[in-house]
């Protein structure tokens, strides 16, 4: 659960960079925020599971 939660975070991060470097592809950016935040959700939930 980890290494997928860090995974999407780099893909969310790399995707979201190219989107803005990168005009001609904005579907790119959506991609990147919306695993940005998938990744980010699964951290918050690993670090809520592990404190209960």
């Amino acid at each position: 659960m980890t290494s997928l939660a860090v995974i999407l975070i780099v893909i969310g991060l790399i995707g979201l960079f190219l989107g803005i470097f990168i005009s001609a592809v904005k579907w790119l950016l959506w991609i990147g925020i919306i695993l940005l935040v998938i990744g980010i959700i699964a951290a918050i939930m690993r670090s809520i599971r592990r404190n209960v």
